[in-house]
């Protein structure tokens, strides 16, 4: 097999070779779209996942629409009512809470230099 059919993905002319290095492109192919596509979008998933089941009254969060508010009550139903400012109470869908948002938001502040 010379240099210019590999790269060019021909058969050798011989016929020896040419299906089996097909072959093992793809499998390499689809090797990568698993380690950086599909895994990483699965992990990302499950943890928001867990992140959505361990929210708890008091909680602060930032909606998907970028509300900011704060877990009142957290309904069997998949919903919360949420406070948004004293005495404001909107009814929400655990889905609508960004992951993301939500924990830059709970980030302790850095201690302001003097």
């Amino acid at each position: 097999m010379n240099l210019l059919s590999i790269f060019l993905m021909t058969p050798d002319p011989s016929g020896k070779g040419g299906s089996s290095t097909t072959l093992i492109m793809m499998g390499g192919m689809i090797l990568v779209f698993y380690f950086f596509m599909i895994r990483p979008q699965a992990k990302k998933a499950k943890d928001q996942k867990k992140f959505i089941s361990d929210m708890q009254k008091g909680d602060k969060i930032v909606t998907i629409a970028g509300i900011h508010a704060k877990i009142n009550k957290v309904n069997e139903d998949g919903t919360l009512e949420v406070e948004t400012s004293p005495g404001s109470y909107i009814k929400i869908e655990r889905s609508a809470i960004s992951m993301e948002w939500t924990a830059n938001v709970n980030k302790p502040v850095a201690e302001v230099k003097k």
